[in-house]
């Protein structure tokens, strides 16, 4: 018949026989396995020991059929099929040749339902033949007789069968041998070599066991009466010894109700993985049966046997599933992998009987070294990790094209490792390791071996195409980690942020390795020096460039200052960098000389500015023109050093301005001391004790305060102005022929011109910082200057003396108004609203030391509220100017606590007084009076009330003198 016929053809019982043992289906075999490419699986291996009696996978899997049906039988579902229909049936040979992959499994079986179709699905999965079948079914049937009120998942399987199938059941006596030692084999290996329950006081019954299994096995060389009669005897025996055996009680069990024949945790889990390899479909290995759910429910069935929990179902089941990708590649089943790992409970998600079981669970494996202990996760997820990491170890190799296969590689090695983090035999190797540093471990590793490859390489290639190899490997490593960075880092960095970074620093050391001895070497521009210094400063330039990328929070200075730089600017630029050098100090000499010839006349009616600002401009230009005229290779490095020098200059230009004007308190007059009002003398000076100051404003200025005028301060700020107002102009001009020079250096790449251009952004955020703050200091001491010093006798001396009403501030508009026009005359446009608005704030700084220490010969009335207020607006108004002075919002928030101290003015004795007493208690919490102001300004407004009831309070209160003769 043709393998590829679809023809089938009836066999007679007889033919049925011959292949009840599968020991003529190698053609099936052959034909299932040619419809895929199998990978090797050979090292892929469960840490648990061999079999002491060589028991195979043969052995196993039908053994584990046995189970299956006994522990269906406990579920009512264990029916026998009639001999009268055995006939009709095709032979699974045929079955197997004539069958598609879309077929069903069960086309004999479609008139079955329930558990019993399922279990003919397992039986064809399973590869057991139908004579062996119905011999187990039998078998467990004729077993169970007598044994009312037992289950059939408590008996001993292997013993029972061996008692209730005869020789006559088989087709030949090869055969039933060979049935006859896996039964005898299962019965040592689960009750004697490898037990879940201790023998204690039965371990003398144990070695009578292991006697009376070689006694059954040595019947078979007898004459049939005497074999019979040794082997009905010996099972007798056998069966008074090994059933107490198998029901020893464990973990809580009562006696009877378990029986642990194979609860040997080695023998069962095997068992248990033939179960579960029937989810595979047998004529594609790469798919899942389409009973896969059914198969799986019916297997929860021989937990009982099999003392199984639900750890260890997902764990096997993880385990069956993983190696089967191995075998099929079909990336399908690495998901279904992924979806097993994820069930398994966690230590604190199992019940305390469960971890206890698995505590109890540990096997001793042979290695290179000696034996070793492995718990039950241990043996079963150490292989998948060592699997996973061998692959990850070199994913360049492993999965050239990235794809989702090495994603869900990645995902098995991180929930696996998560598993046996809990394990206490590996919690201490693992915990030394984190995750994000066994990521890395994937990235060192295979960026390492895609490396050494490479080499090899480059190698050839150079050799003919006569290239220096230094040159084609660094263009060779910047493709590498572009490749890296575009196909495996997104899956990498979902678990470890900075797996790029991390990648690129080890290609950084792996070619600095071959490039530093060049380096060395390298003593004049040659053209190897030409051809290796720009591929590999472009290199380099680019992995910094992954690196800073990577690490968006700011963590890239702790990989780069953990790269040892190339430093290729060393060997090539040190000549430009002791260049610039030498003319940033030449630009400082002419900061200095340029300041100290300055006259601070403006250079023209449109330029108002200094001409010390045009030089110091010029001198840098200068330099500038001079830097981008040097025919040498040039790094983002000499053009930092460069705006470091300008910035620096711009900042000593500022600095030395400001050092020449005196301070604020020169110019401010001291503070009068305060007194009281005295109705015979009225307010007069009372001083307790000489004044420690006695210099008087005109010595100061003659003598100690060199006060410039207020044109040359205007020229200093118009001067600053200009320095800053040009530094864009300058900046721009900079990056502008950088990247012309970049452009048509060919041997500079894009990297460091990006590299550059953040470093430009704030090249220059020094100097403007520092002249801003200038020209802020300048227009305060400006204004402060004007009140303080060149209004100083109109203004704070004189006005609201004696009296608000006989010295309004009417007479301070007048040469103040002047003063503002002059300012307005020279200052450039720009300033001229930060210049008058420190002329205003140091008019209401002026208003308010009259007010409220204007000294013994001021006394204000409660009259004079309605005054002061008036001249208030004046002030408000002259600044606003009808809209063409300051924004009226500046101008009001500025008035606003000059407003509250004149309001005051306008409040009884009795009130201020008792909103002072208030306000006393209040402070101490952070708090203040009712009328908003703090003690300080409510003490000096009674101190000038020209009332005695005023006085006679603070004189009280706060013993404050009133004023002398």
């Amino acid at each position: 018949m043709s393998l590829n016929s679809t023809q089938q053809q009836e066999l007679t019982v007889d033919d049925i026989e011959d292949f009840d043992d599968f020991d003529d289906l190698d053609e099936v075999d052959n034909r299932r396995y040619s419809r895929r490419v199998l990978n090797d699986a050979s090292d892929l291996v469960l840490g648990l020991p061999s079999f002491a009696t060589g028991v195979g996978d043969d052995d196993l899997r039908e053994t584990a059929y046995e189970i299956l049906l006994a522990a269906a039988g406990a579920s009512g579902g264990l029916i026998v099929p009639s001999k009268d229909k055995k006939k009709e049936k095709k032979s699974i040979l045929m079955r197997k040749l004539g069958r598609s992959k879309s077929e069903n499994v069960m086309t004999q079986s479609q008139h079955l339902s329930g558990l019993v179709s399922l279990l003919e699905t397992m039986r064809v999965q399973m590869e057991i033949s139908e004579a062996m079948d119905v011999r187990t079914r039998l078998g467990l049937l004729n077993a169970m007789i007598g044994k009312v009120g037992k289950r059939m998942d408590t008996i001993l399987i292997p013993l029972e069968l061996l008692c209730c199938i005869s020789r006559t059941e088989f087709s030949d006596k090869k055969s039933y041998i060979k049935w006859q030692k896996r039964q005898l084999n299962m019965l040592e290996e689960g009750l004697i070599n490898y037990p879940a329950v201790g023998f204690g006081e039965s371990g003398r019954k144990a070695n009578e066991l292991r006697v009376l299994l070689a006694k059954i096995e040595e019947s078979e060389s007898f004459p049939p009466p005497a074999a019979e009669l040794q082997r009905t005897e010996c099972l007798k025996s056998l069966r008074e010894i090994a059933n107490p055996l198998a029901e020893r009680p464990a973990r809580g069990d009562l006696t009877g109700e378990v029986c642990h024949w194979a609860d040997g945790y080695h023998l069962n889990v095997k068992l248990y993985e033939k179960l579960l390899l029937s989810v595979f479909d047998v004529l594609d290995e790469g798919k899942l049966t389409e009973e896969v759910e059914e198969i799986l429910e019916l297997l929860k069935s021989t937990w009982r046997i099999l003392g199984i929990t639900e750890t260890i179902h997902y764990t096997c089941y993880a385990w069956v599933l993983f190696r089967q990708f191995v075998i099929t590649g079909e990336q399908r089943i690495l998901q279904y992998v992924i979806e097993q790992l994820k069930k398994i409970p966690l230590k604190e998600q199992r019940g305390p009987q469960e971890r206890m079981h698995l505590k109890s669970l540990h096997s001793r494996v042979e290695i290179e070294k000696g034996f070793q202990e492995l718990t039950f996760l241990q043996s079963f997820l150490l292989p998948i990790s060592k699997w996973a990491d061998k692959q990850l170890g070199d994913y360049h190799l492993n999965y050239a094209e990235g794809s989702a296969m090495m994603e869900n590689t990645v995902a098995v090695a991180m929930l696996v490792r998560r598993l046996l983090l809990e394990e206490p035999e590996t919690a201490m190797e693992y915990a030394t390791i984190s995750d994000t540093e066994q990521i890395e471990f994937y990235v060192t590793s295979s960026i390492k071996n895609a490396f050494t490859r490479m080499i090899q390489d480059v190698e050839a290639i150079a050799h003919a195409t006569n290239e220096h190899p230094l040159a084609l490997l660094a263009e060779h490593t910047k493709k590498l980690l572009q490749r890296d960075n575009a196909i495996y880092m997104p899956i990498l960095s979902q678990r470890h942020r900075k797996a790029a970074a991390v990648s690129a620093s080890i290609l950084h050391k792996l070619y600095g390795i071959k490039l530093r001895p060049f380096l060395e070497n390298a003593e004049h521009l040659t053209e190897d020096t030409i051809a290796v210094f720009p591929a590999a400063d472009s290199l380099e330039q680019y992995i910094m460039q992954v690196i800073v990328s990577t690490c968006a929070d700011g963590t890239s200075d702790a990989y780069c200052r953990k790269l040892n730089l190339f430093k290729i600017e060393t060997v090539s630029g040190t000549l430009v960098l002791r260049w610039v050098n030498s003319q940033l100090a030449r630009i400082l000499n002419w900061v200095d000389r340029a300041i100290q010839q300055e006259r601070w006349t403006p250079v023209s009616p449109q330029q108002r500015h200094g001409s010390s600002i045009v030089e110091v401009y010029r001198i840098v230009e200068e330099t500038v023109d001079q830097f981008f005229a040097l025919k040498v290779p040039m790094r983002p490095g000499e053009l930092g050093s460069l705006f470091r020098g300008i910035d620096n200059a711009f900042q000593v230009y500022a600095k030395t301005i400001l050092d020449k004007i005196a301070n604020k308190e020169d110019v401010v007059p001291p503070v009068p001391i305060l007194t009281r009002y005295s109705r015979e003398h009225g307010i007069k000076a009372f001083v307790k004790k000489e004044l420690k100051d006695t210099r008087i404003p005109d010595v100061l200025k003659s003598v100690e305060i060199d006060i410039v005028a207020t044109s040359t301060l205007c020229v200093q700020l118009n001067s600053l102005h200009y320095a800053i107002s040009q530094l864009n102009k300058l900046e721009d001009s900079i990056w502008e022929r950088w990247t012309r020079k970049k452009h048509h250096d060919k041997s500079i790449k894009s990297p460091a011109e990006e590299t550059a251009r953040n470093l430009q952004k704030d090249s220059f955020d020094g100097s403007r910082k520092d002249i801003n703050a200038a020209i802020d200091r300048m227009c305060e001491f400006t204004g402060t200057k004007i009140i303080f010093w060149d209004l100083r006798e109109p203004f704070i001396e004189n006005l609201y003396k004696p009296s608000v009403s006989q010295s309004r501030l009417e007479s301070v508009m007048d040469p103040l108004d002047m003063v503002l026009n002059q300012l307005c005359d020279v200052i450039m446009e720009p300033l001229r609203d930060r210049v008058v608005t420190g002329l205003l704030q140091a008019s209401l700084d002026g208003l308010l030391r009259v007010i409220l220490d204007g000294g013994p010969s001021r006394v204000f009335s409660l009259g004079d509220a309605k005054l002061l207020e008036e001249d208030l607006e004046i002030l408000k108004e002259f600044f606003i100017s009808g809209g063409d002075g300051l924004p009226r919002g500046v101008v009001e928030n500025q008035v606003a606590r000059v407003r509250q101290v004149v309001k005051l003015h306008g409040y009884e004795t009795r009130e201020i007084i008792e909103d002072l007493r208030s306000a006393s208690e209040l402070e101490m919490q952070g708090g203040r009076g009712k009328l908003g102001a703090d003690t300080k300004t409510l003490l000096r407004i009674l101190c000038h009330r020209g009332e005695s009831e005023a006085s006679q309070f603070v004189k009280k209160q706060f013993k404050i003198p009133k004023s002398g003769a």
